[in-house]
C-alpha cells in the first residue's frame, strides 16, 4: 500500500468528483491533511452546511437557501424574460457580464441519451408550469451548450414554447473574441456566418 487506508479512501472520495483525477486528488488530500484542525473542521461543517441548507428554488431551479432565492425575489429584475440554462453555474457565468437583468431557469442537465439523461429528468416540466402561472413572460433565452445535446434540448424546448406565442431566441454562437478564423473549426465557422449582424 502507498498510503495509509484513512488517505487512500480520503484520495479515493476526492476522485469521484467532476474534473478531479487520481493525481489531483492526492493534491488534494495531502493540502487537506497540512491544515489546521480548525481549518479541517471549518472545511467540514461548511461542506455539511451546504448540503443540509442548499434547496433548489421553486420558480427558477437554481440552488439557493432561500425559496425563491434571491434573482426570482429580487423586484428590480426584467420579469417578461428567461433565460435558461443547463447549471446553476451557468447563473454565475452569466451574471458576471452584468449585461442579463431577466430572470433564470436552471435545467441540471441536457437530454443525453448516451448518457442515460432523458427529457424527464431535466427540470423542464417546471418551466412550463411557471410559463403557465405566469403570462407576463414575452421571451425565453436558450442558452445551453453548442453542443449536440444542448442543441437538441434547446431544439425540443423551442419547439413546445413557440405555439404559445412566447418568443425563443438563442445566445449567438461563433468565433471568440481574440481567436484567429484560420484555426476556427468548420462548425464554430458556420454558425459565425449565420449570426452575423449589422456593423
Amino acid at each position: 500500500m502507498r498510503y495509509s487506508p484513512s488517505v487512500t479512501q480520503l484520495i479515493a472520495e476526492l476522485a469521484k468528483l467532476p474534473g478531479i483525477g487520481s493525481k489531483s486528488a492526492q493534491r488534494l488530500a495531502f493540502h487537506i491533511l497540512s491544515l489546521e484542525k480548525s481549518q479541517v473542521k471549518d472545511l467540514t461543517e461548511a461542506i455539511v452546511s451546504a448540503h443540509h441548507n442548499t434547496r433548489l428554488c421553486q420558480e427558477c431551479q437554481n440552488y439557493t437557501d432561500e425559496d425563491p432565492c434571491a434573482i426570482c425575489s429580487d423586484t428590480r429584475r426584467d420579469r417578461s424574460t428567461i433565460c435558461v440554462v443547463e447549471s446553476p453555474k451557468d447563473v454565475s457565468t452569466i451574471e458576471r457580464t452584468r449585461e442579463y437583468k431577466g430572470l433564470y431557469h436552471v435545467l441540471h442537465g441536457v437530454y443525453s441519451p448516451l448518457q442515460n439523461v432523458g427529457l424527464d429528468a431535466l427540470k423542464i416540466k417546471e418551466l412550463f408550469s411557471r410559463l403557465q402561472r405566469h403570462d407576463d413572460i414575452r421571451e425565453i433565452i436558450l442558452a445551453t451548450n453548442q453542443t449536440a445535446e444542448g442543441e437538441a434540448t434547446a431544439m425540443y424546448i423551442s419547439r413546445l414554447v413557440k405555439p404559445s406565442g412566447i418568443k425563443v431566441t438563442r445566445i449567438a454562437s461563433g468565433l471568440p473574441m481574440g481567436s484567429d478564423i484560420e484555426f476556427a473549426d468548420d462548425i464554430t465557422l458556420s454558425k459565425a456566418l449565420k449570426a452575423r449582424h449589422d456593423f
